[in-house]
């Protein structure tokens, strides 16, 4: 049984006096359990709208969402408790996303406190292990987010995320912001976790290298569609689609416009 099943989803965005505007448009796809898919195309073509619909933060106008089996949409409260747990977000602005008023320690602290993951005299001990986890060192832990890097920051979001041991990471564009030289470390820290931990992975990236080294299967989006999927491998090896083949066409060749210039 996978993990997670969407079909014909579809995502409307209405404003009063405005036409509706449809950012996601009848995907269906499946993940299994320790897999990753990672999820391509343009700023616009409805990647962050899909999993904001995934996590419960934006409500699907039509389609099925179903997690181990189970609607998501029939569940009880304490049943999408649950699956709000078990399905965590990384957004792609780290510093953003968390509480600028809370030190390190404090955003680790109340998130393994709110939803009772450990008693109250285990919480430092926990806390300890997430920053191991994550490559963090302890001096981090009274350190405001604007006290640290942008890089250090994604991590403590990583943290966040597996302080509810959730079984489904979805990571929107969590290097975009970074420098060249941290991206690498995320990445690697994405492949680590998903490996010592089993999780599922959903990478939403218009960096198509991100891709290829970090996801078994890729799904590409134009225009709130997926029009082709696949292993990765392959799709961006031979690409069946044109849309598909103009990203690939647009990603950069350095060799050969160094080749250009003489160099």
């Amino acid at each position: 049984m996978p993990l997670l099943t969407v079909q014909d989803l579809y995502v409307t965005y209405r404003t009063p006096g405005q036409p509706p505007v449809r950012a996601v448009c009848g995907v269906s796809f499946s993940l299994a359990a320790g897999e990753s898919l990672g999820i391509v195309g343009e700023s616009g073509c409805g990647k962050s709208s899909l999993a904001r619909t995934l996590i419960g933060l934006q409500p699907a106008s039509a389609g099925t969402l179903t997690f181990e089996g189970q609607a998501v949409d029939r569940l009880s409260r304490q049943g999408f408790r649950d699956y709000r747990r078990a399905v965590q977000m990384v957004f792609q602005d780290a510093t953003g996303s968390l509480n600028p008023r809370m030190t390190v320690r404090q955003t680790l602290h109340e998130v393994l406190r709110v939803h009772r993951m450990r008693p109250a005299a285990a919480i430092p001990q926990r806390v300890d292990e997430l920053l191991d986890l994550v490559g963090l060192p302890a001096t981090v832990l009274d350190a405001f987010p604007r006290e640290i890097s942008g890089g250090q920051c994604q991590r403590v979001s990583f943290a966040r995320c597996l302080a509810l041991e959730p079984r489904l990471i979805i990571a929107d564009e969590p290097v975009s912001a970074l420098d060249v030289s941290v991206q690498a470390r995320i990445l690697n820290l994405v492949r680590s976790l998903q490996q010592r931990l089993g999780l599922s992975i959903i990478l939403i990236s218009h960096d198509l290298a991100v891709v290829r080294n970090i996801c078994d299967r890729v799904a590409v989006m134009h225009d709130g569609v997926f029009v082709e999927t696949g292993i990765a491998a392959d799709v961006l090896d031979a690409p069946r689609h044109a849309y598909t083949r103009t990203l690939l066409e647009a990603v950069p060749d350095v060799g050969r416009a160094l080749q250009r210039r003489g160099v």
